[in-house]
């Protein structure tokens, strides 16, 4: 097992009526923004909730976030905070209301230019303002890690951030909330925790037990809660475990001590920035591919992850291995999600073109070992294709 060193502070309350206790998470003097996404929040009564919640304190509301949240509608809700003078940040939403407060946090006391903050990766942030987060969608595991993927209009890029600062101080998980969500964003969900896992467990052996279990029984769980959750959507204990299942993907304890291969999300933000396609719905176009173009350097985590999550042991071992990227292709197929860049008319000149936004964006040397090139990029989509 790799040196590791593992953090989180946040504070999780989960379960059906945890809105109400936002207000033993905040002090009375706190002047908050709340920050939201459409429409979908107010109609579920979740902003209610908040509001109710709040009670006496001083409150703006910021809504309009996308759902690929951009630089030019973030920096209206920096201009807000700054002029109201407001001290505390509440994200009410998805992944996107998430990132986006959580850029907001940091841009607020930055004294440069906000879009450094982003091209530093993060590093160019040394204050943040306080944020909380009341999570309406199970997806991106936001609500209790650091990371924030933030897009910019004008120029068509798409860029992760990770600082510290930016954790929430706490985090309200209320399954009853996911109720009202189309079932494409449910699917959505399963999908983008799915890959969020595999991209932490599917590299090479190094003898991280625990975060190989813990990893297989996410993927398994996540197996078995896609189509059951298709077949009966009003299941609470099933959106209480994808709930669950999608923070845990991406909290950071799965990731201590093992290596990553962020690959299918780099090449994945690309076909979004350009093409506008659901995030989630990217990384199952790549993933199958990935693991066909880097079936060697990944061979014997394919075979372990046969084993354990799909029960394949008979054959030959590139039989398991072609059976098993079958299995992951149906797995997403099964839910209504394409795996093929041709369900989105992508052709060749379209590779091309995200090939060449890989390369203008730094993305030339990927995956656990950095061998991920540019001419392995396109072979990735090619195989995609």
């Amino acid at each position: 097992m790799q040196n590791f060193e593992f953090y989180n502070p946040t504070r999780v309350l989960f379960g059906k009526g945890m809105i109400a206790r936002l207000d033993e998470q905040l002090s009375p003097e706190a002047r908050v923004l709340v920050l939201y996404g459409g429409s979908s929040a107010e109609r579920s009564g979740t902003l209610n909730e908040v509001r109710a919640a709040l009670g006496n304190r001083t409150f703006r509301e910021f809504g309009g976030i996308e759902a690929n949240p951009t630089y030019e509608t973030l920096m209206k809700a920096v201009a807000m905070v700054r002029a109201e003078k407001l001290d505390f940040l509440l994200a009410v939403g998805g992944g996107s209301v998430m990132d986006g407060t959580k850029f907001v946090a940091a841009a607020v006391p930055y004294e440069g230019k906000p879009w450094d903050i982003l091209v530093s990766k993060g590093e160019a942030a040394k204050q943040a303002l306080p944020l909380g987060t009341v999570v309406t969608l199970p997806a991106t595991g936001s609500e209790m890690n650091c990371l924030s993927v933030i897009s910019r209009q004008s120029t068509g890029d798409k860029l992760l951030f990770s600082n510290p600062l930016v954790y929430p101080r706490f985090s309200v998980l209320d399954p009853m909330r996911t109720m009202s969500l189309p079932m494409k964003q449910v699917i959505n969900g399963v999908v983008d925790s799915f890959v969020h896992v595999m991209e932490q467990y599917m590299t090479y052996p190094v003898d991280g037990m625990a975060q190989d279990r813990f990893s297989e029984g996410l993927l398994s769980s996540l197996v078995e809660i896609g189509p059951r959750i298709v077949a009966t959507p009003d299941d609470y204990d099933l959106r209480s475990n994808l709930m669950w299942v999608a923070t845990l993907a991406l909290n950071g304890l799965i990731g201590a001590g093992v290596p990553h291969d962020w690959t299918t999300h780099m090449i994945g933000h690309e076909i979004t920035a350009k093409y506008h396609i659901d995030h989630a719905r990217t990384l199952a176009v790549v993933l199958p591919a990935l693991l066909k173009v880097r079936r060697s350097e990944k061979r014997a985590k394919l075979l372990q992850y046969a084993a354990r999550v799909w029960n394949l042991t008979e054959g030959t071992e590139d039989e398991r291995i072609d059976a098993v990227i079958r299995k992951t292709e149906e797995f997403f197929e099964g839910l209504g999600v394409p795996t093929r860049l041709s369900a989105y008319d992508i052709g060749a000149d379209g590779i091309s073109d995200l090939v060449g936004q890989l390369e203008d964006h730094g993305m030339t040397h990927l995956g656990e070992n950095g061998d991920v090139t540019l001419d392995v990029s396109r072979r990735i989509l090619e195989a995609a294709a």
